[in-house]
């Protein structure tokens, strides 16, 4: 499943975290106006007497000044190229085994040896969560990219090769698991793709990708889990069931690839079982707005909500401007929370510079004094 992000550029009447200004465009150019006629000598010589009609050359503020003002605005978005940069941690947490893994790939196509002339770089960042062993996560991050680059349909139709070569990819680890017993257990998955100002997340689980937008949380996964009712329909349609928050009463993810060893979870063929390894996908063009990426195990997201992951990787980052370093930052923070399972995080930017400071506007703030309180001030200063 795909959901085509549909904005590629939000209403800019709506832009309250812009850095640059607070003011409508209006008032920024009269702004600007007034400055320069206040740095002009002819206008404050006492020889020239500025007239009302040349005070304020209100004129010049036309329709199509505040337009080209706005489609410059616009091309700043549409003409944007992504500047990529990565960064990567993880942490045991308190668990006795690190089931998690992950992967960062600068150029998928080059990585395995496909050489796709006159196309641009493909960047591929993925974050495992094993479960039952690590063996199935670290088969699938192994894996997974080299199907992607080794189906016929790769790069041209992008959506439905990641989706096949999630299903692929499971059914290789089922053969596996068949030869090497120690590949017995599951994994989540979740991937993203650049390609030029295309991202495309492919999820399967309860991993979760995280998009800083003008530093606003913009989620762009959905966690797999048995309390989501979407995922409770399926599994029910399909012969499923949920006992005590838990697949089948066994797994605590909806979709996840591996697990064959589990019965009554999977079939080869026809409409499969209830785990599914099929991804749900999500498709975004980037805008200059777009800052940049959190890729998360869900142990970071039991102690993080989205908003707060943005927002404490913008203030380090604004800091220092280290990626790796944020991602550090973030684990130690999610094990001074009190998180206890496996930590990982994978962060991706799409520009050069920190995210740049807010604009805090102040809440304006009405107060209003009672008809009880106003008789009692009214006869306190009546003494």
């Amino acid at each position: 499943m795909c959901v085509q992000d549909a904005q590629e550029v939000e209403n800019l009447n709506t832009n309250t975290n812009r850095v640059s200004s607070s003011w409508p465009l209006h008032f920024e150019l009269l702004h600007h106006q007034m400055e320069n006629l206040d740095k002009d000598s002819s206008f404050t010589s006492s020889n020239v007497q500025p007239t009302i009609g040349d005070s304020f050359p209100l004129e010049s503020i036309s329709e199509d000044t505040v337009s080209a003002v706005a489609e410059r605005r616009q091309n700043m978005l549409t003409n944007f190229v992504p500047a990529l940069r990565s960064g990567e941690w993880s942490d045991i947490g308190d668990r006795t085994y690190m089931e998690d893994t992950h992967v960062c790939i600068s150029d998928l196509a080059k990585k395995f040896g496909n050489k796709l002339l006159g196309q641009e770089a493909i960047s591929f960042y993925g974050v495992f969560d094993g479960h039952g062993g690590n063996g199935a996560a670290h088969f699938v991050r192994e894996h997974l990219p080299r199907v992607i680059v080794e189906d016929a349909d790769f790069p041209l139709d992008i959506e439905k090769v990641v989706t096949r070569s999630f299903i692929e990819t499971d059914a290789a680890l089922l053969k596996s698991c068949s030869i090497e017993s120690a590949l017995s257990s599951g994994t989540t998955a979740l991937t993203a793709m650049i390609f030029g100002r295309s991202l495309l997340v492919a999820n399967a689980g309860d991993c979760r990708a995280v998009l800083s937008r003008r530093g606003a949380a913009v989620e762009l996964s959905e966690d797999h889990r048995p309390d989501c009712t979407k995922e409770r329909m399926r599994i029910e349609s399909l012969g499923g069931y949920i006992d005590d928050g838990y697949l089948n009463g066994q797994l605590g993810v909806t979709r996840a690839l591996g697990d064959w060893h589990l019965e009554g979870m999977k079939e080869m063929g026809g409409r499969g079982g209830p785990l599914s390894a099929e991804p749900e996908l999500k498709l975004v063009t980037l805008t200059n707005e777009d800052e940049f990426l959190i890729i998360g195990s869900d142990g970071i997201w039991d102690v993080f909500t989205s908003q707060n992951a943005v927002g404490f990787a913008r203030r380090r980052l604004q800091e220092h401007n280290d990626l790796k370093l944020c991602c550090k930052e973030m684990v130690k923070e999610a094990i001074k929370r009190g998180g206890t399972d496996n930590l990982t995080i994978v962060m991706v930017s799409f520009h050069l510079e920190p995210p740049p400071h807010a604009a805090v506007q102040k809440a304006k703030v009405h107060r209003s004094i009672s008809a009880e309180g106003l008789q009692n001030l009214r006869c306190l200063l009546e003494g």
